[in-house]
C-alpha cells in the first residue's frame, strides 16, 4: 500500500493547533482504521486521534509535548514492507528542505512549544500525562505514592485507568508519604513537589506544603473567569420558586420514562425548557456585546456547566434548544454529561452558547452567584430543592404546608441588562417552573 500521512485533525473552527499529550502506538505497531493513535490537547478539550487507514505505523514525526498546527502530518502509516525501509518516502516536516513557508511554520512551533508543556516528570524521571497529574492532585495522591503505582501504559506509564483503580482500592495513605526533596529541572518542565527544602534559587518554605502547578484546563478557566469579571459589571438577582408540582410529576413518571426512552430524566432538561420559554419572552437576555453594538442572537443555544472528575468545569452547548421537546432535551443533557465525564466532547460542542445554566444544587448548595460565561450577558444558577414550610393560598384561606422550594439566581451584565430586565426574566423562569402541569404527558 502507498504510505499515508496521518494529519493533525481540525478540532473546531477556532482551533488552529494542538499539543501531543501521549502516543498510544509505537513505531512498527499494527494499526486498524479508526483505532486511536495518540492523545492531543487543544485550548478547548482533550481528544484522541484515530487512524485514517489500516497498516503499520512507520514513523512518528513529532514527540510528546510538541505543539502542532492543524493539517500538518504527525505520523506515517504504510505496509509491512515500508516498515523495513529505513528511508520513509515522506520526510518529517521538521527536517524538510527550508523555504519561506516552512521557516514560518518552524518558527511558530519553536516559539510556542515552551509555553505549553503537558509533559510532567517525577523525581524518578517517570512521565505523567496532565490528566493523571490532575487526578492525583485532586485526590491528594502525593508524588512519592504516584511513583509507586504500576503502569499499564506504554513503557510502564500510569494511565487514567491505573490511577483511578489505585484510588478506588483505598491504598492512598498520606500518612505514609515521605517528604521528597526539591528536584532542579529545566524551566519548561514542572517540578512535581517542593517541601521544606532551602534553595539558593527558590524561596524557603516552612512547614509542610505541597505546591501543585495548575493543569492546562484550570489555567484556561482561571483566565476566563478573571476576564469575565474585568469585562462585565456583575449583578445577581435571586428568586425562590415552589417546584412541588414538578417534583411530584418527576417522581410519578421517572420509571416509565426510563423504560420507554432508555434515559433517566433529571430536573435539568425542565430547567432548560423554562429558560428557553423565558428567553422568548425576554430576547434581550439572549445577546452579546461588541463594543457599543448589541448583537441579538436568533438561535437559543443553552450551555450547561458540567463538573469533571478532575474538579474542573466544562460547558457543553445544546444548540437550538428551542427546537427540542423535553425528551430531546433529556437525551442531549444526558449525552453531554456522559461524554464530558469521559473527556469525549468535541471543541465545537462547547462553543456558540448564548445563555448558560449551572446547577449548584448538585453540590447541596441552596444558591450561588455564578460568573458570566463571556461573551454572553447572563448565567442562571439553580439551587438545591428542599422541603420547607410555606404559606399557600387555598379556597378556605391561607395555610401553611410542606412544599418543595428552590432558589434561582441570575448574574447579568449590567452594561446591557438592567435590574428590571434581569429580575423580570428570572421571575418568569420561576413562574414557568411553579406552573408546571403535574399531569403532563411526555
Amino acid at each position: 500500500m502507498a504510505q499515508v500521512e496521518l494529519k493533525m485533525p481540525k478540532m473546531g473552527e477556532s482551533v488552529h493547533e494542538a499539543t501531543i499529550i501521549r502516543w498510544l502506538k509505537n513505531e512498527g505497531e499494527n494499526i486498524e482504521a479508526d483505532e486511536s493513535v495518540l492523545e492531543i490537547a487543544t485550548d478547548k478539550v482533550d481528544s484522541e486521534v484515530p487512524s485514517t487507514a489500516a497498516g503499520i505505523l512507520i514513523k512518528l514525526l513529532f514527540n510528546e509535548g510538541d505543539v502542532v498546527q492543524v493539517g500538518m502530518a504527525i505520523a506515517i502509516i504504510g505496509s509491512p514492507n515500508d516498515a523495513n525501509n529505513s528511508q520513509p518516502a515522506t520526510p518529517s516536516p521538521v527536517a524538510a528542505i527550508p523555504n519561506n513557508n516552512s521557516k514560518a511554520e518552524s518558527t511558530v512551533i519553536a516559539v510556542e512549544k515552551p509555553s505549553i508543556q503537558p509533559v510532567i516528570i517525577s523525581t524518578e524521571g517517570r512521565f505523567y500525562s496532565p490528566l493523571v497529574r490532575t487526578i492525583a492532585a485532586a485526590e491528594g495522591v502525593a508524588q512519592s505514592v504516584l511513583d509507586t503505582i504500576p503502569g499499564t501504559g506504554a513503557e510502564g506509564r500510569v494511565t487514567k485507568k491505573d490511577i483511578l483503580s489505585f484510588i478506588e482500592s483505598g491504598k492512598n495513605r498520606s500518612e505514609n508519604v515521605t517528604p521528597i526533596a526539591e528536584v532542579t529541572v529545566p524551566s519548561p518542565v514542572k517540578t512535581a513537589v517542593i517541601q521544606n527544602v532551602p534553595s539558593s534559587s527558590s524561596p524557603s518554605i516552612s512547614g509542610d506544603f505541597e505546591i501543585v502547578e495548575m493543569d492546562r484546563m484550570r489555567k484556561l478557566i482561571a483566565d476566563h473567569m478573571v476576564m469575565s469579571k474585568h469585562t462585565s459589571p456583575h449583578v445577581t438577582s435571586f428568586v425562590e420558586a415552589d417546584v412541588t408540582n414538578l417534583v411530584l410529576w418527576r417522581e410519578k413518571i421517572k420509571n416509565s420514562f426510563e423504560k420507554r426512552e432508555g434515559e433517566k430524566i433529571t430536573y435539568t432538561p425542565v430547567f432548560i425548557e423554562a429558560v428557553v420559554r423565558a428567553i422568548k419572552d425576554f430576547p434581550m437576555v439572549n445577546i452579546s456585546l461588541d463594543g457599543t453594538k448589541i448583537i441579538i442572537k436568533k438561535n437559543i443555544n443553552i450551555g450547561m456547566a458540567a463538573a469533571l472528575p478532575t474538579g474542573n468545569l466544562i460547558v457543553p452547548v445544546i444548540k437550538n434548544a428551542d427546537r427540542m421537546n423535553l425528551v430531546g432535551l433529556t437525551k442531549s443533557v444526558n449525552d453531554f454529561a456522559r461524554r464530558a465525564r469521559a473527556n469525549k466532547l468535541q471543541p465545537d460542542e462547547i462553543q456558540g452558547g448564548t445563555f448558560t445554566i449551572t446547577n449548584v444544587g448538585t453540590f447541596g448548595n441552596v444558591m450561588g452567584t455564578p460568573i458570566i460565561n463571556q461573551p454572553q450577558v447572563a448565567i442562571m444558577a439553580t439551587g438545591a430543592i428542599r422541603k420547607k414550610p410555606a404559606v399557600i393560598e387555598t379556597p378556605q384561606g391561607d395555610a401553611i404546608a410542606i412544599r418543595h422550594m428552590m432558589f434561582l439566581s441570575l448574574s447579568y451584565d449590567h452594561r446591557v441588562v438592567d435590574g428590571s430586565l434581569g429580575g423580570s426574566f428570572l421571575k418568569r423562569v420561576a413562574d414557568y417552573l411553579e406552573q408546571f402541569d403535574p399531569n403532563r404527558e411526555f
